[in-house]
C-alpha cells in the first residue's frame, strides 16, 4: 500500500509522528516528511496507526 499527505490539510500536531517514527517526521519548519510511501508488514501496521491518529485526516492510505 501507500501512504499519501494532504499538505494543506496538515496541523503539524506531530501525533503521526509519535506513532510511526520510521515513516515520518516533522522538519525544523514544521512540515510531515514522508520518509518512504510504499508501506508493507509492520510498516503497514505503522501508517495505519498513523492514518488513525491524525486528528484532521490528512493521511490516508491507497
Amino acid at each position: 500500500m501507500k501512504i499519501e499527505l494532504d499538505r494543506p490539510r496538515c496541523e503539524a500536531h506531530g501525533l503521526c509522528e509519535d506513532v510511526a517514527p520510521k515513516l515520518m517526521y516533522l522538519d525544523e519548519n514544521d512540515e510531515l516528511v514522508l520518509e518512504q510511501t510504499e508501506v508493507e508488514g509492520a510498516d503497514l501496521e505503522a501508517a495505519k496507526a498513523a492514518v488513525r491518529v491524525c486528528p484532521v485526516a490528512a493521511l490516508r492510505l491507497v
